[in-house]
This record gives structure tokens, C-alpha cells and sequence, in this order.
């Protein structure tokens, strides 16, 4: 691809982020995700590979239909309330399909097919797109209408994807759709928080960006595409390997890395609210 095609795509995905995280009207913050999406396939496809042209397919497909639904949340909203401002989305069957609209922008169960097989279709630096950049428009949306979602759907949805990714990612030998996997367990806690405390769910999706932006760039230096790959990466680079352990153990969240403080914050925040089963439950199925 020629760096001016290149350059294009990636103002192109800056605009539509900045439009969505900016915007108070519902049609804005649609075109910023509208055009976030055409900035990105051009990217998934870029190897002319037939996976990497049916990973842009299912993407386009996935992202269309959850722009649609986002479009139409809003619609019906509109024409009971005479709104069109995001924070104003009162009508529940609204909130409904904007809940499951973002899911499947997001990837998170039982939406979350489309994930996995796209990130292995990708090279590892779109993955790295796909994986941070490309959630932080959903997310900020679920931050500006949290107060009016459902906290149940949006709980056994977390707790859902919490449990798949860590049971999913352990038969994995890609180490695409192991960070796949990986991603939509974090988004279960994310989601789990939304409701509760908007501000700490950000935090985590902030830590989350920068620790996966890492492990993307590692693999990607290393140019580790499958775990036997890794293996033997210990002697040509044992510094950005054992960087690389630090970086895994921290998104894993262990106890003294950075990882450990948006779970230990989010498990505290829950306790509060009094679901101690939600956040007992969660906190086991991360250590999957």
C-alpha cells in the first residue's frame, strides 16, 4: 500500500474517533463510526490474502448491521422522546437495542463471533487497531448513555464474555486469537463496571489499550504469529521476551503490575453496589 493511501486511512480512523468521542447528537456520532469503518478495511485487506479479504468482509458485514441498529436506537428514541442528544436516551426498548448495538461493535459474547476471525485474518499492527483504537468509540458511547442502560443484560453479558474468553483462549495456538479471546474477556469487565462507576470503566480500557498496544508491538518485532514461535524467541531477544512475560502477566492481572489495579478497583466497586457474587464469580474466571 502507498504511503499516501496509508495516510489517508489513518486520518481518515483520527476523524471518525474524534467525531464519535466528540459529538452530543446521535447522526454525528454514527458518521464517526461509519467512518471509522471504511478507514479500516482498506487496512484488514491490505495483504490481498484470502483470509485477510474475508476477515474485511465479515468485519464490513458485523460493523454494518451494528451501525444500523445504533441508527435505528436512536430513531426510536427520537420519535418517543423528541431527542436526539446521547445522554437523553430514556425510551428502554431503545436502550435495549443501543446495549446490543455496541456489543457487537465491541465484540462482546454473544456477539462476539466475528472478533477472533477477523483480528487472525489481520496483520498484527491492524490487529493492534482493531483491538484498541477501534473499541474506544463504542466505549465512550456506553460511557455517555451508562446511566440509562440495564445493568442485568449488561452484567450477564460480562460475566458471559469474562467466562468465554478465558475458556476459549486456552486451545488457541495463534497468538492473534489468543489476544483476541483476550480482548473480550477484558471488555466483560469493562461492561460489568459501565453502570456502576462510567470513570473506572474508562480506566480500565485505558490500561487495557496500552498494555495490548505492547504485547502487539512485541509480537510484532518478533514477528511471533503462532506459541511455537514465541518458544524459540527467548534466544534471539531475551529482553523484549521477558518484557513481553511482564506485559502477558500484567493483562492477566497479577497482583504487583499495573494489570492487577483496574480489576482489584472494579472487584472493590462491585462489593460496594453489593454484588459480591457478580464480582466473586468474574474475579475467578479471570484467573482462567
Amino acid at each position: 500500500m502507498n504511503p499516501q493511501a496509508k495516510l489517508v486511512f489513518t486520518v481518515s480512523l483520527l476523524l471518525g474517533t474524534t467525531i464519535t468521542i466528540s459529538s452530543n447528537h446521535w447522526v454525528l456520532a454514527w458518521t464517526g463510526l461509519e467512518i471509522n469503518t471504511l478507514a479500516v478495511l482498506p487496512l484488514i485487506s491490505k495483504s490481498h490474502h484470502p483470509r485477510a479479504i474475508e476477515a474485511a468482509t465479515k468485519y464490513f458485514l458485523v460493523q454494518a448491521a451494528a451501525s444500523t441498529l445504533v441508527l435505528f436506537s436512536s430513531m426510536t428514541n427520537a420519535w418517543q422522546t423528541g431527542q436526539w442528544d446521547i445522554t437523553q436516551l430514556t425510551n428502554p426498548p431503545s436502550c435495549l437495542i443501543l446495549t446490543a448495538a455496541l456489543a457487537m461493535k465491541l465484540g462482546l459474547v454473544p456477539f462476539h463471533f466475528w472478533f477472533p476471525e477477523v483480528l487472525q485474518g489481520s496483520s498484527l499492527l491492524t490487529g493492534l487497531l482493531l483491538s484498541t483504537a477501534l473499541k474506544f468509540p463504542p466505549i465512550t458511547l456506553l460511557f455517555m448513555t451508562s446511566p440509562s442502560l440495564n445493568p442485568t443484560l449488561l452484567t450477564t453479558m460480562a460475566l458471559l464474555s469474562a467466562a468465554l474468553g478465558g475458556w476459549m483462549g486456552l486451545n488457541q495456538t495463534q497468538t492473534r486469537k489468543i489476544l483476541a479471546f483476550s480482548s473480550i474477556s477484558h471488555l466483560g469487565w469493562m461492561s460489568i463496571i459501565i453502570s456502576y462507576s462510567p470513570k473506572l470503566a474508562l480506566l480500565n480500557f485505558y490500561l487495557y489499550a496500552l498494555m495490548t498496544a505492547t504485547v502487539f508491538l512485541s509480537l510484532d518485532s518478533m514477528k511471533a504469529l503462532k506459541l511455537s514461535t514465541l518458544m524459540t524467541s527467548w534466544t534471539k531477544t531475551p529482553a523484549l521476551s521477558a518484557m513481553l512475560m511482564l506485559t502477558l502477566l500484567s493483562l492477566a492481572g497479577l497482583p504487583p503490575l499495573t494489570g492487577f489495579l483496574p480489576k482489584w478497583l472494579i472487584i472493590q466497586e462491585l462489593t460496594k453496589q453489593e454484588m459480591a457474587p457478580a464480582a466473586t464469580i468474574i474475579s475467578l474466571l479471570s484467573l482462567l
